[in-house]
């Protein structure tokens, strides 16, 4: 094993009397990140009942401990940073004796990007084989640690805590991060048991006795020991990479988020309160995320769907100095943490008139975008943004000729519609009837020269945050990607 501790090998990839279980631990960290994930979304309104589960959670002072200079907050978006830690104190001694001696790592680290409004969130994963740098952090008995020019990312966490993690995050995307949750594996089968079961999807039969994992090809819905079984398994399934298993851990955190909020049970009570008790004896959070906090958080939140979570794995590329580690992706990495920080806020809905006529939602809205800025690509990209935003779209292509100004055009029975679009791209020419070309129940957007990327406004989702290659929506097809 490498003795520089800033240059961590891992007990999964070296020689181990118990690989395993230390495997299974930083493995589910995912899961029981889902699960706060879940926690924090879920409808928290009837605090009052759960006020005993909520009492479980353990905290630390995070604003003290970072100081002040800390990126700027540019708008409503909230920032959780999820922390898994492998720490064998109390209880957790039962999972691996041989490493309780061992200083505690984070081998799992998420980022919880919650949209202003409450429309969209994103978990964004950073590999453990990430190498950053580490600035000087203070400790929870006032010690410092000097800063490291290159170092795993999670060894943040091994050498001051979650708020040293905190502040690496916050130095290497310029983001201001809001709150942590860090979660232990002890609750892992109850979690599991809590909530029915999670569905998995097999590209093939698997018959490891290492992991005692027994199942054949295809769906199941597994828990406690059969889903403990699951997520430690590293040879039986994918290609044994880091990088394969973060997506295969983020389907099963998709899964697991779109049972809780899917099949009524963060609606039910019972079923609520058998989750969030299960989660909360192993929660740590900063000072700050109170339960009054989570419940606003919460009921801002509400009517969010499954498929408006989003998992994204940090733009990466191999590091130069070591093909085993990965390093950020430029520009990539800074263009996707920027997206995120200007996320845009929502403006408040102005109620209609009395008398006037309803707006019509963008989901009832057909959209045809059209080119004539001379931008090449431009219609696709304005369409992708229309769809983040719930309009019905497609790219019609280039115009018959160039416009200085954009212009919104419908045909017959669609001036209602072309009023919900032109209130997203106020800068456009007042809706008009489509002169040639126009389309029962069709909204043409012709782009011009003038548009910007301010053009359209933030809906609900709280803007557009670019799609990244390989992510992963909580409601997709199990077995898609396999």
């Amino acid at each position: 094993m490498n003795d520089n501790p800033m240059y961590m090998e891992y007990v999964d990839d070296a020689d181990s009397p118990e690989p395993a279980r230390r495997r299974g631990w930083r493995i589910l960290g995912w899961v029981s990140i889902g699960l706060s994930a879940v926690m924090v979304a879920g409808s928290l309104t009837t605090y009052g009942i759960y006020r005993q589960a909520f009492g479980n959670i353990a905290h630390e002072d995070t604003n003290a401990l970072v100081g002040p200079n800390r990126p700027k907050k540019l708008n409503n978006a909230m920032n959780i940073l999820m922390l898994g830690s492998d720490s064998r104190a109390g209880a957790n001694a039962a999972y691996g004796r041989s490493m309780k001696d061992e200083a505690p790592r984070s081998d799992t680290i998420i980022l919880l990007h919650l949209s202003p409004g409450g429309g969209q969130a994103f978990g964004v994963s950073f590999p453990r084989d990430l190498m950053v740098s580490i600035p000087s952090c203070k400790k929870t008995n006032g010690a410092t640690t000097p800063p490291q020019g290159k170092a795993q990312i999670n060894s943040a966490y091994t050498l001051a805590g979650p708020s040293c993690t905190v502040k690496t995050i916050e130095s290497i995307t310029n983001l201001r991060i809001d709150h942590f949750m860090e979660v232990n594996f002890v609750g892992f089968k109850s979690i599991t048991n809590a909530i029915g079961g999670v569905p998995v999807c097999l590209p093939k039969a698997v018959d490891d006795p290492k992991s005692k994992l027994h199942l054949s090809k295809g769906k199941h819905v597994i828990k406690g020991d059969q889903a403990l079984a699951y997520v430690r398994v590293r040879h039986g399934l994918g290609d044994g990479s880091d990088l394969g298993r973060i997506k295969r851990q983020q389907k099963f955190m998709g899964a697991l988020a779109n049972k809780a909020m899917s099949a009524g049970v963060l609606s039910n009570p019972s079923s609520l309160l058998k989750l969030i008790s299960a989660g909360t004896k192993s929660l740590k959070t900063d000072s700050e995320l109170s339960p009054s906090t989570m419940m606003k958080i919460g009921s801002g939140m509400q009517g969010m769907t499954s498929g408006k979570l989003r998992f994204i794995t940090a733009p990466w590329g191999p590091d130069p100095a070591d093909p085993n580690r990965v390093v950020l992706s430029q520009p990539g990495a800074d263009n996707f943490f920027n997206a995120l920080r200007n996320d845009r806020s929502v403006p408040e809905e102005k109620k209609p008139a009395a008398g006037a006529a309803p707006k019509i939602p963008a989901s009832q809205v057909k959209v045809r975008v059209y080119n004539a800025s001379g931008a090449a690509g431009q219609a696709g990209r304005v369409a992708e943004l229309l769809r983040q935003q719930g309009f019905q779209v497609e790219v019609g292509g280039n115009y018959s000729s160039i416009s200085s100004k954009t212009k919104i055009q419908y045909g017959a029975g669609a001036d209602q519609q072309a009023k919900t679009l032109a209130a997203k791209v106020p800068g456009a020419a007042s809706p008009a009837p489509a002169t040639s070309g126009g389309l029962s129940g069709m909204v043409d957007l012709v782009i011009g020269t003038d548009w910007t990327s301010t053009s359209l406004k933030g809906g609900k989702s709280g803007g557009p945050i670019p799609k990244q290659q390989g992510e992963i929506k909580a409601d997709d097809n199990l077995c898609d990607g396999n």
